[in-house]
């Protein structure tokens, strides 16, 4: 006996995807990575460390332990950004692919973003004492959002498949074969 609901065709799709990843491996100046988005970015926190840091050094009350934390934040965020803003201007991103740059990126900005929410949320308690710490907070709560969105990008460039520096591009072959059930 012949089932009735059962279709009398099926179809069959298949999915193939492939990917292929071009880089060139020579270092090369290229200013143009500045005018991008993730190089805006860069700039931007390099700018807001520096101020944020000065801020704080030039304030009477900077070897305070609140000062102390929010001038480590600001310092080694400022050498960890300008170090990784000439890594791609200069395409050494490019050159060592094989390490996973977004995922190192993420980890960075997400703490970085978390340790600007307590350092400027520790120097704007301290305006009363100094107003170059309201500045500094000001700055520190510009570098976390800044950061934050710096991370928001880099997770999305992962769950993507993108790579941090170069091209990969990403094919997607669907084909439907329509035949009778048996």
């Amino acid at each position: 006996m012949v089932d009735q609901t059962f279709p009398n065709t099926h179809t069959t799709t298949t999915t193939v995807t492939a990917s292929s990843t071009t880089v060139q491996t020579n270092l090369r100046y290229d200013p143009t990575y500045i005018r991008t988005l993730p190089g805006m970015l860069l700039c931007a926190q390099v700018v807001l460390n520096f101020l944020g840091f000065l801020c704080v050094a030039l304030s009477i009350y900077s070897n305070i332990g609140r000062g102390s934390f929010f001038s480590s934040v600001a310092g080694f965020g400022f050498w960890f950004s300008a170090i990784l803003l000439v890594l791609y201007v200069f395409h050494a991103i490019e050159k060592f692919h094989m390490i996973p740059w977004l995922k190192v990126e993420l980890i960075y900005f997400l703490l970085w973003a978390l340790l600007y929410l307590i350092a400027a949320t520790l120097a704007a308690a301290l305006t009363g004492h100094s107003a170059a710490f309201g500045c500094a907070a000001f700055f520190g709560f510009c570098a976390l959002v800044v950061y934050g969105y710096g991370a928001f990008l880099k997770y999305e460039a992962i769950r993507s498949g993108q790579i941090a520096q170069g091209e990969r591009h990403i094919s997607k072959t669907t084909s439907a074969v329509t035949s009778p059930a048996y």
